[in-house]
């Protein structure tokens, strides 16, 4: 952008001081440009190709596209503690009848085209989510906040009826696929840059493996989520839950992880039980009942929910197990991890499996195929997901969708691992309107 953009230098103690004074006057977006309009400049450089906004606290915004910009009228401001390190306030007014106002971006003037930088809210500030930022509405006073030297404000409305919540909808991914691309491409997965782009493509959590020997573990993981601008909301974890004279002893192990993670922040713990390679006798599926009941009570005690997830071997015998595990516990103390596609390839349809047990359902993983074969992105398939969005959104199921983009002997792969994501968030927003 650099030399394009014909923005007055103001000191940072004046643009505080003009932050600060919009506030105080309860302002609305109108008034605010007004304010800065005499030491603001159009924008001149457009992106070609949809550029990230930044952040808000640690939060990402979304993506601004070429046709946005169109209309956009952007205003840029020049704030700098010097002149060696100049940078940009882009202001975007919102869409005609759009619930918000205006959207904010911070970079250093040369590279507001490329990733923004975080800016940590200080101050007083409260934390917003991507999404409760852009869905602020009504009227309400302009809200400032500082950091890293600077100044920028956003008009906060008093609802904050359009942030992500388990009621709203949370859309996340699952690690497991990610591993599968890495070792493809035989690289070494990089968590970091799995959770930047997750956040780049509209994501809210990346749910990963549950740390049981080094509980301290799953805290820091919550902690990286957050410094990106995703949020904790589920780990996944095995267990051997089947053996009379361990089952509690892994339950305790369990338990105390989960004391870390629930003050974390993470609400819900996906659990499948170990397979050991041979049916489970009938007295060890009694034990392992036993030990999902106790698990999903102290879960319940610490704020979080168990969801029993199942792969194939859980599906033998007529789902035999898959079953059991549900017959012989409460709904309200051991729910589902409902993964629509493996229930789905062990022979219990959607239908059945919402019918039977679909108000035990507290988080979702989903995986699409095409004639029996996984499929790289959400999309059309074996799976009908029309009926699965129809059901979830009529019976008020809990919305946290995982997508799980796993590959297999056979799985076609077109795209980058970012892009198939990019795409499935789309899909996942479009079937289940999350």
């Amino acid at each position: 952008m650099g030399s394009t953009v014909a923005a007055a230098k103001l000191d940072r103690s004046t643009a505080i001081a003009q932050a600060t004074e919009a506030v105080q006057l309860n302002t609305t977006l109108e008034a605010m440009t007004q304010h800065l309009a005499q030491n603001s400049a159009p924008c001149t450089t457009k992106p070609t190709d949809g550029f990230l906004l930044g952040r808000i606290g640690p939060f990402a915004l979304r993506r601004l596209t070429p046709a946005a910009t169109d209309w956009a009228g952007g205003r840029c401001l020049r704030i700098s503690r010097r002149p060696s390190s100049p940078r940009a306030i882009l202001l975007v007014p919102a869409a005609p009848g759009s619930k918000l106002d205006f959207f904010v971006a911070l970079r250093p003037v040369g590279s507001l085209n490329r990733r923004m930088q975080s800016i940590r809210s200080v101050g007083g500030w409260p934390a917003l989510t991507r999404r409760a930022f852009l869905g602020r509405a009504g009227a309400g006073a302009l809200g400032c906040a500082l950091g890293n030297g600077l100044a920028f404000c956003l008009r906060a409305g008093a609802g904050d009826s359009a942030a992500s919540t388990p009621e709203t909808g949370l859309v996340g991914s699952n690690i497991y696929g990610w591993t599968q691309y890495a070792q493809r491409e035989k690289r070494k997965l990089d968590i970091g840059e799995v959770i930047s782009a997750l956040r780049d493509c509209g994501y809210d959590y990346l749910e990963n493996f549950m740390d049981s020997a080094r509980p301290e573990a799953n805290a820091e993981f919550a902690d990286q989520l957050k410094a990106k601008g995703l949020r904790p909301v589920s780990l996944y974890t095995g267990g051997r839950l089947h053996e009379a004279d361990k089952a509690d002893a892994v339950v305790d192990r369990l338990l105390a992880a989960a004391k870390v993670c629930a003050q974390a922040g993470y609400k819900v713990l996906s659990c499948n039980p170990d397979p050991i390679g041979r049916a489970k006798t009938d007295a060890e599926l009694a034990t392992q009942a036993k030990a999902l009941t106790r698990l999903g009570q102290g879960l319940k005690a610490l704020g979080m929910q168990l969801g029993v997830h199942h792969h194939l071997p859980e599906m033998a015998d007529q789902a035999r197990e898959f079953h059991y595990n549900f017959r012989h516990t409460q709904p309200d103390v051991v729910g589902f991890c409902y993964d629509v596609h493996w229930v789905w390839k062990g022979g219990v349809s959607p239908a059945e499996a919402l019918r039977l047990y679909g108000d035990r359902v507290v988080t979702w993983h989903l995986r699409q195929s095409r004639n029996g074969i996984w499929w790289e992105e959400l999309d059309d398939g074996d799976v009908d997901y029309q009926f699965v969005a129809a059901y979830a959104k009529e019976h008020n199921l809990p919305r946290r969708f995982t997508v799980e983009l796993a590959l297999e002997a056979g799985t076609k792969v077109t795209r980058s691992v970012v892009e198939n994501h990019r795409r499935s968030r789309d899909w996942v927003r479009r079937v289940f309107g999350v």
